[in-house]
């Protein structure tokens, strides 16, 4: 590694060992390796989610599943139940079909080439893995990694196309020692100092070798590209109760939210929906209001609709309705869930 570059990483390494984030999941800096189970999780958690999220539900879930022996032992659905509130539920589905595989062979894949073949396990994941568990030198980039690279090396080209050339910058600076104190560094510093707004510059280690700081305009990158809008869709909720019990369903395994459970819900579609699309015949009564949720790819809005059934006569699950926080409802269902009972009391 030329001179310039491996001062970067000696320098990120001593800030790291003095400025590092305690989390559970990791060792300390320069201390044995982390338990590869617990950086997996964690790294699966943490994907498209907060550190502040995460933490909770992390200690919770190692509590509950302290092996991955132990969960993949796990009851699929009460995994399903325990993940309700993290989103992008195709992660709990890969979670526990990558730990059975994991506990069939009897270890984690020490490389970062065998952590790629794992269900849910994608080049970021296996590298990080690699890097933070197995001390293998590799290139980690997550969003917090990919904007210090952008800047430190002025890339210009917009992202997502610029990820290529962050990657390979990223590994001219990464060092054979400490890969993983390295790469954690790497976050911690997007996190607390690189951010994506006013960024702290003056408290940079690297702000000698930066070349966005240099030119006066750290906030220029990475670029990004204009953004267009996310479609509408539209749905109806449906409440329907028996004797202070609700109806739920589970999702189809495969698809949006697939496998938990659920309110009754018809097609979500981009014209507003009609009640013949209810999962039972009732006195259906619309609520005023609507309540709005968010996803990756699209907006939705929710009408919500009540009715009473009679005998439990229509298919799915019936949960009492004071423990209906125990049945792990995705959020967009738990919010409606909870603007039902606000507006019906």
């Amino acid at each position: 590694m030329p001179a310039k570059l491996s001062s970067i990483a000696a320098a990120l390494l001593d800030w790291y060992d003095v400025h590092a984030r305690a989390l559970p999941w990791r060792s300390p800096p320069g201390e044995a390796r982390a338990d590869p189970y617990r950086v997996w999780l964690s790294e699966i958690m943490l994907q498209q989610t907060t550190v502040a999220a995460v933490r909770p539900r992390f200690e919770s879930f190692v509590a509950r599943w302290p092996t991955v022996d132990a969960l993949a032992a796990a009851d699929d659905a009460e995994l399903m139940a325990a993940w309700a509130g993290l989103g992008y539920y195709a992660r709990a589905r890969n979670l526990i079909a990558c730990a059975r595989v994991v506990a069939g062979a009897g270890a984690f894949p020490e490389t970062e080439a065998g952590l790629r073949g794992l269900p849910g396990v994608g080049a970021y994941t296996a590298a990080a893995i690699a890097a933070i568990a197995f001390g293998e030198r590799a290139a980690v980039v997550d969003a917090n990694v990919a904007r210090v690279v952008a800047r430190l090396f002025a890339i210009a080209q917009p992202l997502p196309g610029a990820m290529d050339a962050i990657r390979a910058a990223t590994d001219t600076i990464t060092p054979a020692g400490r890969p993983g104190d390295f790469a954690q560094a790497m976050m911690d510093l997007g996190s607390s100092i690189c951010t994506p707004r006013k960024p702290a510059c003056l408290a940079c280690p690297l702000n000698a070798s930066c070349a966005a700081h240099l030119a006066g305009e750290p906030e220029a990158y990475p670029v990004k590209p204009a953004k267009t809008p996310k479609p509408q869709r539209y749905g109806t909720i449906f409440w329907l109760e028996d004797v202070g019990k609700v109806l739920l369903v589970r999702r189809p395994p495969k698809g949006l939210l697939g496998g938990m459970r659920a309110l009754p819900t018809g097609p979500w579609a981009s014209v507003p929906p009609v009640l013949e699309e209810a999962p039972a015949v009732s006195n259906w009564q619309m609520l005023p209001g609507t309540v709005a949720h968010v996803f990756t790819h699209f907006h939705l809005e929710l009408a919500l609709a009540i009715g009473q059934a009679h005998g439990h006569s229509a298919a799915g699950e019936w949960w009492p309705v004071a423990d209906l926080d125990s049945a792990g409802l995705p959020t967009v269902f738990a919010k409606a869930a909870a603007e039902i009972r606000r507006l019906s009391a």
